[in-house]
C-alpha cells in the first residue's frame, strides 16, 4: 500500500482539477523506472485508464495506481509534498530505499 499525507493530497488535488481531471474518480499513477543518479527514479502522473497489471489502492482519499513491477520497489512508501524554501515538489518517503540521492528523485535497494 502507498499512503498519501494531507499536503500531499491537497496539492494532488488541485493539480488534477487545473489539468481537467476528476478527483473522484481518476487517479495517480506512481511507478519506478531505471535512471537517476542512485539507479531508479520515481515516476507520477495522473491518468484515466487501469492497465492490465495495475494496483489500485485509495488513502486519504485519493486513488493511487501502480503496476505491478514498481510496486514491489514502493510497498510502505508514503507521498508527501513540500512547499518551503528549501524545495517544492513531491517527496517519497520508501522505507525500501537503502539509498536516495541528494534531490529525493532517485534510489537504489
Amino acid at each position: 500500500m502507498i499512503k498519501v499525507s494531507d499536503t500531499a493530497k491537497s496539492r494532488i488535488s488541485q493539480l488534477m482539477s487545473e489539468g481537467g481531471y476528476d478527483v473522484g474518480n481518476d487517479f495517480v499513477r506512481v511507478g519506478v523506472k531505471s535512471g537517476g543518479c542512485s539507479g531508479l527514479s520515481y515516476e507520477l502522473t495522473f491518468d484515466k485508464a487501469l492497465g492490465d497489471s495495475d494496483k489500485l489502492f485509495e488513502d486519504n482519499p485519493v486513488k493511487i495506481v501502480v503496476d505491478k513491477k514498481s510496486f514491489l520497489y514502493l510497498v510502505g512508501t508514503t507521498l508527501e509534498y513540500s512547499g518551503g524554501l528549501n524545495g517544492k515538489g513531491f517527496v517519497f518517503n520508501n522505507p525500501n530505499a537503502n539509498r536516495t540521492c541528494g534531490c529525493g528523485e532517485s534510489f537504489s535497494l
